[in-house]
């Protein structure tokens, strides 16, 4: 396992420029797929959860070809719609692989998906999307085996909750149903908007992504495209809340400013002030963060994403805030490594009761997610002393070049193997 040595109390400060979207990449990539001619995706992350779907792609057959932030997928050697159970397991959004291998062939065969242990995450809305287009669902042996017998046709589909999957998985399946699929209470995140995006691009009909309702219209044939990711909104809602902890004085460039308004509108209640020019944000942390409360929700409310970093940000502010986590069962389970570092929080469900502290002390601590893995980081960059974040691995699968990233703002970090 490498660790990140991060010795603190260093203000971060200078540009920094965030990469393409994670989560757009995870769902763009596969979808690739669908196209009938070969499509170049620039602007993709380099963290491994993107190179671990490049090799399930060659694996499925298609070839594709990686250079830097760009790749090509040419899915004309697609031959399998059995999805390597060892790759799967690496990372949750394997399961967009069930959608798409059902437009290409009606039928998939997908092991359950890996991923972070932040509790749940059923696909329970995902196979009840699937049933209404006329699939036939089993499990055996932890792979999920889809097969629509008579085609997939369009229907009404209502998702009990708003889930991003579910919405882009029903999305990635109907682009070639037969007829019209409209899905109700759907996901309005930028990404479900960024994978429309490049779905029309190839010859999709995907219309009100954005939006709680979303219509499909299916097609016989796809082309392939040339299309860049937008830029990840949670890398860069993560350094800003850097410039918070630190006290520093940070420029994030590349960004979508829209994208980044339920975190903007809390760090300027904490006291950070906030600069907002065209295409990047300029973040001022305050000499001590103010308390606040704050309740996670779908977008366009407080991402689920970015409230691990401002739990460290309030662990040290000036009063008692409180969090609350309506989306993930364990998203606040980090918290007791925050503890070990001096913080004072208190769980009670899925409610942190955060009292703010003067200072944290560095320790050794352990990334049990991704975005807990880079709230740690960030706890590491304000504490006094030194604080090993074991679990760099983790952190890699949606950050990329951190290291690098931090050093040019002026931390002290390291990678140790």
């Amino acid at each position: 396992m490498s660790k990140l040595v991060v010795k603190g109390r260093k203000p971060l400060k200078g540009e920094v420029q965030v990469g393409g979207s994670k989560n757009s990449s995870v769902a763009i990539v596969p979808a690739a797929l669908l196209g009938d001619g070969p499509s170049t995706l620039e602007n993709l992350p380099r963290i491994d959860d993107v190179r671990v779907f490049a090799q399930i792609l060659r694996d499925l057959g298609a070839d594709v070809r990686m250079d830097g932030a760009t790749m090509t997928v040419a899915p004309d050697g697609l031959s399998s719609h059995i999805a390597p159970y060892d790759l799967v397991r690496k990372l949750r959004a394997s399961y967009y692989l069930m959608g798409v291998l059902l437009a290409k062939f009606g039928r998939a065969e997908v092991g359950l998906p890996g991923g972070c242990d932040i509790g749940p995450r059923p696909v329970d809305q995902h196979l009840k999307g699937f049933r209404a287009l006329g699939v036939e669902v089993s499990m055996e042996g932890g792979v999920v085996k889809l097969v629509a017998p008579r085609g997939l046709r369009g229907a009404a589909i209502y998702l009990d909750i708003p889930s991003v999957g579910a919405t882009i998985n029903i999305m990635l399946a109907a682009t070639r149903a037969d007829g019209t699929t409209i899905i109700e209470n759907a996901a309005k995140e930028p990404h479900v908007v960024d994978l429309a995006n490049f779905l029309n691009a190839i010859g999709g009909r995907v219309l009100g992504a954005g939006t709680d309702v979303v219509r499909i219209r299916g097609v016989r044939k796809m082309s392939g495209t040339c299309h860049a990711v937008i830029p990840d909104d949670m890398e860069a809602a993560t350094y800003m809340m850097a410039a918070v902890a630190t006290g520093g004085d940070i420029s994030v460039m590349n960004v979508i400013t829209k994208h980044l308004e339920p975190v903007t509108a809390k760090l300027r209640e904490a006291g950070a002030k906030v600069e907002e020019n065209g295409d990047y944000i300029r973040v001022i942390g305050p000499s001590r963060p103010k308390a606040l409360n704050v309740k996670t929700l779908p977008y366009p409310g407080f991402p689920t994403d970015a409230q691990q970093p401002l739990v460290v940000v309030l662990s040290l502010a000036d009063g008692v805030s409180v969090v609350q986590e309506s989306v993930y069962e364990n998203r606040l389970g980090f918290v007791s490594e925050l503890v070990k570092m001096g913080a004072r929080i208190k769980v009670e469900g899925k409610t942190a009761i955060v009292e703010g502290v003067k200072r944290l002390v560095g320790a050794p601590v352990k990334a049990n997610d991704l975005r807990a893995g880079a709230a740690l980081v960030l706890a590491g960059l304000s504490a006094h002393g030194t604080t090993d974040v074991y679990g760099l691995e983790i952190i890699n699968r949606g950050y990329e070049i951190v290291e690098q990233k931090l050093c040019a703002l002026g931390a002290d970090v390291k990678v140790v193997d």
